[in-house]
Order: structure tokens, then sequence, then C-alpha cells
């Protein structure tokens, strides 16, 4: 039987705390020894944006440093390398159509556009799926 576990995503980066759920469910996963495929839908794939950027924030009078935004490039990043060390695979899929629409063409390394029919045959050959949706 795969250990592959299969998710997908639909929410945008910074706008819920469905994301840091998402991605604690995923380095859990990773924790566990299971290879993980993503399939990021709709304003999900925004996560991978390679052109995100820190920021100060004046209304808290915090500087870029002070601020020190998380980024969620940054955490796929981090998640890919953990895949990396223990062996197991990390493939990330942004739909897309869903790029297309929101400009968001350059990713970063190790994510790349699919469609719904890579997220069909991830499914296929996983043990479990999880689709967390905008609602």
């Amino acid at each position: 039987m795969s250990n592959t576990l299969t998710f997908a995503f639909m929410d945008p980066p910074f706008e819920s705390e469905r994301t840091i759920t998402f991605f604690r469910l995923i380095d859990s996963a990773l924790d566990k020894g299971a290879n993980v495929n993503i399939f990021a839908y709709e304003g999900a794939v925004a996560l991978s944006f390679a052109r995100q950027s820190k920021h100060a924030n004046s209304v808290h009078g915090t500087t870029l440093d002070d601020e020190d935004h998380p980024l969620t490039k940054d955490w796929i990043i981090s998640l890919q390398e953990k895949a990396k060390n223990k062996g197991l695979s990390f493939k990330w899929v942004n739909c897309g159509l869903c790029v297309d629409e929101r400009g968001v063409e350059e990713s970063i390394a190790g994510c790349h556009k699919g469609s719904p029919a890579d997220f069909w045959a991830d499914v296929t050959q996983s043990v479990n799926t999880l689709v967390i949706g905008t609602r």
C-alpha cells in the first residue's frame, strides 16, 4: 500500500488561519514518513509565488527586521527540504488556469503548473486525500 498522502488546498496566502493549519498537516505527514502531493487550486497557487517579499508595518511602527513577516514560499521551501532530508517525495502542482488568472507565474523551484488531471492521478496513487476548501 502507498505511503503517499495527497492534499488539495484553495486558500490564498495570508488570508486565513487555515493556511498555517494546512502547512502543519503537511509537516506532520512528513514527520510520520509519508510522501506528500499537493494540488494548489484557486488562490492557493499564490502560496508558492517566488516574488513574495517581507515588509515593515507602519501601523505597528515596526521595521522590516522587527516585523519578520513569514512568507508562505519560505514555508514551502522548508517543507521541501524536510522531505528531501527524510528521503520522501514532495510534489507541488499549481492549477495552471488559476496561476494564469492571478498572474503568479513565477513559482519557487520544485513547484510547477498542472491541471486537475494531475490531482486525479495523485489521488489514485495515494492512501488518502484531504481537500481543504475555502468555505
